[in-house]
């Protein structure tokens, strides 16, 4: 099961993707009052709310052709900020040592943690700004998404993927200079608008092998980034298991699970994201979030 957001009038309604047409399941739920109306608020409605889609996908009728709709951020408004992992593929952190002259590093004992606000996320399509007024090194970095599914805190590797409702991809725009500038890495990541998410959601079901995907990026067609989720220091249920340590994830909390090598930071000689560029992040099975960066 693929699973989007779209807008309808001034609110968002939650779709199935079949094919190129579209399910609204907000509109099909047997209850007005319990319909979700996103991504997140199918994830809360657990194993129930996907028995649901079943139904209704059983009897699918009025389907809406996906072209016509406007696909917003699976989850608009996550209630939470943006769970991340820095520095996940070595490879990744190879060019960040030798973009900055230094000599590598070894492996990471535990997983680098940083977040991104709510006000960071838009969908596919939508436009970067390039904050010129704050970065002068607007980078990219196409990251796989995991949606949670199950609250829990203290999760075990080995239970980790019981506690997933789906995967997406992310792209976390950064400025480069701000993130370092201002030392722990929050300023140059939380930018308006700099967290892309989408343009759907795959349930957890439907991605068996999540652990080994292409995940790559392009700007202006000119492909950048290309690796294989394989290549994760820490895997997915790793990062949980980190993450959940005394800390609760609860339905519709979003993971950046890291980026491989490739950014424009570690290039020679660097190429940032200026007004015009067209940047997109693919993962194998998922799809490919496109946004455009305006001065």
């Amino acid at each position: 099961m693929i699973f989007l957001t779209f807008e309808a009038g001034n609110d968002s309604h939650l779709g199935l993707l079949i094919g190129e047409q579209v399910l609204d399941l907000t509109a099909a739920w047997p209850s007005k009052q319990t319909a979700p109306r996103h991504v997140g608020d199918l994830a809360e409605a657990g194993e129930a709310g996907i028995a649901t889609v079943r139904e209704l996908q059983s009897s699918a009728k009025n389907l809406l052709p996906r072209a016509s709709l406007k696909i917003l951020a699976p989850i608009p408004r996550p209630k939470k900020n943006v769970f991340c992992v820095g520095r996940n593929y070595k490879e990744h952190i190879d060019e960040g040592m030798r973009a900055q002259g230094k000599a590598p590093v070894p492996l990471p004992a535990v997983p680098e943690f940083f977040t991104k606000p709510p006000t960071a996320v838009i969908a596919d399509g939508e436009t970067i700004p390039q904050h010129a007024n704050v970065t002068a090194q607007l980078d990219y970095e196409v990251e796989l998404a995991v949606i949670i599914g199950t609250k829990g805190s203290n999760i075990a590797a080995a239970d980790a993927y019981s506690h997933i409702f789906g995967y997406s991809i992310i792209n976390d725009i950064t400025g480069r200079d701000t993130q370092r500038r201002y030392g722990q890495w929050f300023k140059g990541k939380g930018l308006d608008r700099s967290c892309p998410f989408g343009p759907v959601v795959v349930h957890a079901s439907a991605l068996p092998n999540v652990e080994d995907l292409r995940i790559f990026s392009t700007v202006n067609s000119e492909l950048r980034q290309d690796s294989r989720t394989s290549r994760m220091i820490f895997d997915i249920p790793a990062i949980i298991e980190h993450l959940s340590r005394g800390l609760t994830l609860e339905p519709g909390d979003v993971i950046a699970t890291g980026t491989p090598s490739g950014v424009g930071y570690a290039m020679e000689p660097p190429r940032f994201l200026v007004d015009g560029d067209r940047v997109t992040a693919e993962i194998e099975g998922i799809g490919i979030l496109h946004n455009t960066i305006t001065a």
